[in-house]
């Protein structure tokens, strides 16, 4: 038996692993379903909401479990259990994420009520049975502090906090970039699994609950490989995107390649010819560009939204002196488009890796452009700070007489409200606004 003071750390370090193991699941839950939903405020919505579900029906168990009878080697033999199915079901996601993605998006329901439908199955169970523990633990932890329950409740009430805290922080800054979002699910399935045994061990029953992990993880890792659920989507995962490069040659007759951030092309290359564009809204801008500006060498042109660097690679290549600005906030999408894209680098092309906003208004006093473009969304809105009045006025200070600002916009064409109250706001600060 541990001894009480080691016992006390012994639970506090417990409820800190596993609390930090749920949020760290919830962060990466939104990069699980970004290829599939894009990771959008509908997305973190349903998410944080199965999530916290999950939590609230694992708490009100484990305080069920955590009664009159759950000593030392009952409670551990419940916490025990619960982070082996805690286990499991994080490994399940993956399996599940691969199996039911198709079917859920494919029949017909609201985006909202797909979404959600999609999110439950995959992160309920996870998080329901790691909420198990904290109950469990901390009525283990008064226990061993008969005489000062209060200090021992709000100690543990404090390790959970601040693990949920580590767990969230590490997520989103650390471990999706470094592992990526798959082997992240695993390293947390992998905690589990060693708090699992740690405490089957301390509570006799260490052979049943390798038994059970053991069976759980061959039948979820055996339907995990047949779906190809470990192996990432994305050709790159970066701190802001799934990235993929998918070959689009039998759709083009040509050797082509698209880029995918998410779930939403970014661009489409044509290997042997730079000047193809296959996407309707570029062609019509590098159109309506050679008949505004016919003669005009050198074109000074700024694009915010890098993506696979489609529009610049064309322009750099049809128009002689081109100078070309990129504003991309990512630097692995550009590395990408370099080295799958068939970008080359290119005396007039410059790219600046950051905010589109803060980029612009960074330039040296005095830089003009004659087109100013702006290809950037997330997921499929424009970012709020983009299509302010502010913004406009700061892009028209840097147009050169004459010049141009354009935007691709994406709106529901029955009722487009989004560009109905971008138009006003540009008609602000433009004389023309041409839709």
């Amino acid at each position: 038996m541990i001894p009480l003071p080691s016992r006390q750390a012994f639970y506090g370090a417990a409820v800190f692993l596993s609390s930090a193991g749920g949020l760290v699941l919830e962060i990466v839950a939104g990069r699980l379903l970004a290829p599939y939903v894009g990771m959008s405020l509908y997305t973190w919505t349903a998410i944080i909401a199965v999530v916290l579900a999950g939590f609230s029906i694992g708490h009100w168990i484990g305080g069920r479990l955590a009664g009159p009878d759950c000593d030392a080697t009952a409670g551990g033999r419940r916490v025990a259990y619960a982070l082996a199915l805690a286990s499991a079901a994080s490994l399940a996601c993956l399996a599940l994420l691969r199996w039911l993605s198709a079917p859920v998006l494919s029949c017909g329901l609201p985006v909202l009520a797909a979404i959600v439908l999609l999110a439950a199955p995959l992160f309920l169970l996870p998080s329901l049975f790691v909420g198990i523990v904290s109950p469990i633990l901390t009525k283990l932890s008064v226990d061993a502090s008969p005489g000062d329950p209060g200090r021992a409740i709000g100690r543990m009430y404090a390790l959970s906090a601040v693990g949920s805290i580590v767990g969230t922080l590490s997520a989103g800054y650390l471990f999706v970039s470094w592992v990526g979002s798959t082997g992240t699910v695993l390293a947390v399935a992998a905690v589990y699994v060693a708090l699992a045994l740690l405490f089957a061990r301390l509570s006799r029953v260490a052979v049943t609950v390798a038994a059970l992990l053991a069976i759980l993880g061959a039948g979820f890792g055996v339907a995990g490989w047949q779906l190809a659920a470990f192996r990432a989507p994305c050709s790159v995962e970066s701190d802001y995107y799934c990235i993929r490069v998918e070959d689009a040659s039998r759709e083009f007759g040509r050797p082509s390649a698209v880029m995918v951030l998410d779930h939403l092309a970014h661009g489409i290359n044509d290997r042997d010819d730079p000047r193809r564009l296959h996407s309707s809204y570029l062609h019509f801008l590098d159109e309506y560009a050679r008949r505004r500006f016919p003669t005009l060498t050198p074109l000074r042109v700024l694009v915010a939204g890098g993506g696979a660097l489609t529009l610049p690679r064309a322009w750099l290549a049809s128009r002689e002196g081109a100078t070309i600005t990129v504003a991309e906030l990512d630097p692995l999408v550009t590395r990408t488009a370099f080295e799958r894209m068939w970008v080359r680098p290119h005396p007039g092309l410059s790219i600046l890796h950051g905010d589109a906003r803060l980029t612009l208004q960074s330039l040296p006093p005095g830089t003009q452009f004659d087109i100013v473009f702006s290809d950037v969304f997330h997921d499929i809105s424009i970012p709020a700070h983009l299509v302010t009045r502010e913004y406009h006025q700061a892009v028209k200070a840097r147009l050169a007489p004459g010049g141009i600002y354009a935007a691709n916009v994406i709106d529901g064409g029955a009722w487009p409200r989004f560009l109905y109250s971008l138009t006003h706001t540009l008609a602000q600060e433009f004389a023309a606004v041409d839709v």
